[in-house]
C-alpha cells in the first residue's frame, strides 16, 4: 500500500490536478451555499463537464466538489436557518441560534474546523481500510457478487428513503432502465424501440444529470424568488477560533469522527445519519444537554465533524465492492465508471495509481476546506446567497445542456434529459428517492451479469448461489435490512397496549 501511495504522489500533487481539487473546492463551497441545491446536484452539473478530462483531474474536481460542498451546506443553515442539505438539518439547530447571538463568525469558524478534522480522519480511514477490504472481495466469485449487488440495492433502497416500498420501488425503477441496450449475455437488444442511440443503454451521464440537476431548477422556475440574501446577514466579523478551546471540542471530534467512518462505510447510510447521531452522541455525553438548541457551539462542532467524517469513509464500499455508502458516493461511483474505472480489485490493481491518487485529493480537498472555507473566504462565497433564484436557474440549466450535448454530441441525448428529467421531477414529488434509481441502473447489469454466470457454472442449478458462507451472510443481511424497517412500521402502526 506504501508503495502504491508513493507511485500516486507524483499525479496527486501535479499542478494541473492540484488546481482542479482547489476550483472543485471553491465550487463546491458555493453550490452548497446555495439553497435548493446539493452536492449531487454539483456532481451532476460536474460529471459531463469533465468527459474526456484526465481521470485525476476529472477526480480532483469530484473531491473538491464533495468535501467543499459538504461544509458549504453549513453556511445557509448558520446564517439563514436554511439547510443546505440534509445533512446539515442538525447544524441549524445551535448554529442559527448563535447568528442571533451574534456569534454567526464564531459558529462559521466551529463548522470549518469540525468539518476539517472529520474529512481529514475520514480520507485516512479510506486509504487504509480500502485496500483492507479489496483482499476480502477477492474471496468472492459470481454468485457471491450478484448477493452484493442486491444487498447494496436493498440497503439504498430502505436507507436513502423514508418509506421502504418508495425505496425499492425506486430502485426497481433503476433495474429497468439499465435492462434498456444489448443484452450482455445474449446479444438481444432490449428496450431500444428500434433506435440506434438506444442499442448501447441510456448513457449514465445524461441520467444523472436529469435525475439530480433537472429538478431543484424546475423547483427554482416555480419559486422565481426575485430576491436572494439580506446583506445584513453577511456581516461577518472575525472572532476567536475554535482551536483555542480544542480541549472543549477534542471529545466531541473524535467521537463524531468515529461514528462518521462507521455510518460512512455502511452502503446507504449517508452525512444526514451521521450527522444526526453524532449530536445526540455529544448532547448526551454533555453535562449541560439542556443548552443544545440554544446556540451551544458543541452541537455545530458534532454535527459537522460527523457530517465531514461520512465523505470519504462512503467511498470505502465503493471503491472496493462497487457498493456506495452514500447518495453522493452512488454519483461519484457513476462518474468513475464514465471516466472507465470499473470499482473493485481491478481498479486498485489496474489503476493503483488513480484509485491512490483520488484518495490523496480527498485528504487534500478537507485540508483545502480550511484555507478557502475560512471567515474571511465564506464573506465572499457568501455572496452567492444574495444570486436571486430567477437568474441562477438560467444559469444552471445553461451548464447542463452544454455538459451533456458535449458527451455524445447528440440532440436525443437532450430529449432523453428532458424526459427523464420531468419524470424525476414527479417522481420526487410522489416522496420516492433519487439515489436508488441511479444504484439500479448501476448494479442492476452487474448482478444480471453475474447471476448468468453464476447458473452457467453451476449447471443451472439455482440453490447454488446460496451454497457458500459468504452467500448465505449475504442474504441474511439483505432479509434483515428489508424485515427490520417492515417490524417497526408494524409496531409503530400497533401503537401502545
Amino acid at each position: 500500500m506504501i508503495d502504491a501511495i508513493l507511485q500516486a504522489l507524483p499525479g496527486a500533487f501535479a499542478p494541473a490536478n492540484l488546481l482542479a481539487v482547489i476550483l472543485g473546492t471553491m465550487a463546491g463551497i458555493i453550490v452548497g451555499a446555495l439553497p435548493g441545491l446539493s452536492v449531487m446536484t454539483g456532481m451532476a452539473v460536474l460529471i459531463p463537464l469533465t468527459f474526456g478530462m484526465d481521470p485525476l483531474f476529472a477526480l480532483g474536481m469530484m473531491a473538491g466538489m464533495y468535501n467543499g460542498g459538504s461544509y458549504g451546506a453549513a453556511i445557509p443553515a448558520i446564517l439563514m436557518r436554511v439547510p443546505g442539505t440534509a445533512a446539515s438539518v442538525a447544524t441549524v439547530m445551535d448554529g442559527h441560534a448563535m447568528t442571533r447571538q451574534g456569534k454567526a463568525g464564531y459558529a462559521i469558524q466551529v463548522a470549518v474546523v469540525s468539518g476539517v478534522i472529520g474529512s481529514v480522519f475520514s480520507a485516512l480511514s479510506l486509504i487504509t481500510l480500502a485496500p483492507t477490504l479489496v483482499k476480502i472481495s477477492l474471496m468472492f466469485g459470481p454468485s457471491e457478487f450478484f448477493w452484493l449487488a442486491i444487498l447494496g440495492l436493498a440497503t439504498v433502497a430502505s436507507l436513502l428513503g423514508e418509506d421502504l416500498l418508495k425505496g425499492l420501488i425506486a430502485a426497481c425503477m433503476g433495474l429497468i432502465l439499465g435492462t434498456v441496450g444489448m443484452d450482455m449475455a445474449t446479444g438481444v437488444e432490449r428496450y431500444t424501440f428500434d433506435r440506434l442511440e438506444l442499442s448501447d443503454g441510456l448513457d449514465l451521464v445524461v441520467l444523472l444529470t436529469a435525475l439530480f440537476a433537472i429538478p431543484p431548477v424546475i423547483q427554482m422556475i416555480e419559486n422565481a424568488r426575485q430576491e436572494g440574501m439580506p446583506a445584513e446577514l453577511l456581516n461577518l466579523r472575525r472572532q476567536k477560533s475554535p482551536l483555542r478551546d480544542w480541549k472543549r471540542f477534542l471529545p466531541i471530534w473524535l467521537r463524531s469522527s468515529v461514528i462518521g467512518i462507521i455510518i460512512g462505510i455502511l452502503p446507504g447510510a449517508g452525512g444526514s445519519m451521521s450527522s444526526y447521531l453524532a449530536y445526540n452522541d455529544a448532547k448526551q455525553q454533555s453535562k449541560d444537554p439542556d443548552s443544545y438548541g440554544k446556540g451551544n457551539p458543541e452541537g455545530v462542532a458534532a454535527s459537522e465533524c460527523g457530517n465531514g467524517a461520512d465523505n470519504a469513509a462512503s467511498l470505502i464500499p465503493a471503491l472496493s465492492l462497487g457498493i456506495p455508502g452514500s447518495g453522493v458516493a452512488a454519483v461519484i461511483l457513476g462518474g468513475l465508471l464514465v471516466h472507465g474505472l470499473r470499482p473493485g480489485p481491478q481498479l486498485f490493481d489496474e489503476h493503483a495509481d488513480i484509485v491512490y491518487g483520488f484518495m490523496l485529493q480527498m485528504l487534500l480537498s478537507g485540508l483545502l476546506v480550511g484555507l478557502l472555507g475560512g471567515l474571511t473566504a465564506t464573506k465572499i462565497f457568501g455572496q452567492a446567497l444574495r444570486l436571486p433564484e430567477v437568474l441562477l436557474a438560467p444559469l444552471i440549466l445553461l451548464f447542463v445542456t452544454i455538459g451533456v450535448y458535449s458527451v455524445n454530441n447528440s440532440i436525443f441525448d437532450l430529449q432523453v434529459m428532458v424526459v427523464v428529467g420531468l419524470i424525476a421531477c414527479v417522481v420526487e414529488r410522489l416522496g420516492y428517492p433519487s439515489a436508488p434509481i441511479i444504484l439500479g441502473m448501476i448494479l442492476g447489469p452487474i448482478a444480471e451479469v453475474q447471476l448468468s454466470l453464476a447458473l452457467t457454472i453451476s449447471g443451472g442449478e439455482p440453490l447454488a448461489l446460496a451454497s457458500s458462507p459468504v452467500s448465505m451472510v449475504l442474504i441474511a443481511l439483505i432479509l434483515l435490512i428489508l424485515v427490520v424497517p417492515l417490524l417497526k412500521r408494524r409496531k409503530a402502526s400497533a401503537g401502545p397496549n
